[in-house]
């Protein structure tokens, strides 16, 4: 299965929480895993405001997964969804958006705990 992994699921992993167990299984696991680098400029900003290693974040990322880059037809597609969820949902974010999109045009499974996804095939909540 190919897999991208968001940043709410990179920082359970680098804690260690049960939530990080299971995307450390899917890593682990027989998937091919993708980060954009939208998400790793998340992560470490997460990371840094916290005081902990972003080399160590970082390495892990790159690491662990390929790097998917965002298409000119991934960023229209997430502008429309953005305006349309986000109508609805004040929490939704354009980077959440993409990730979406991102899943839908490459035919991944999105991997989060973020709740708002839920309404999305693509995602699975760790």
């Amino acid at each position: 299965m190919k897999c991208i992994i968001d940043a709410h699921s990179w920082i359970e992993y680098l804690r260690g929480s049960s939530a990080g167990e299971k995307v450390n299984e899917i890593i682990n696991g027989d998937n091919e895993i993708y980060v954009m680098p939208i998400t790793i400029a998340e992560v470490i900003g997460k990371i840094e405001k916290s005081g902990g290693n972003t080399d160590t974040a970082y390495n892990a990322m790159i690491k662990n997964a390929s790097i998917l880059e965002a298409t000119p037809k991934m960023s229209k597609d997430a502008g429309i969804l953005y305006a349309k969820i986000r109508k609805e949902n004040e929490s939704f974010g354009i980077v959440d958006a993409l990730l979406i999109s991102a899943a839908k045009v490459t035919e991944s499974k999105l991997i989060s705990g973020d709740k708002h996804f839920k309404r999305f095939k693509e995602a699975i909540i760790i």
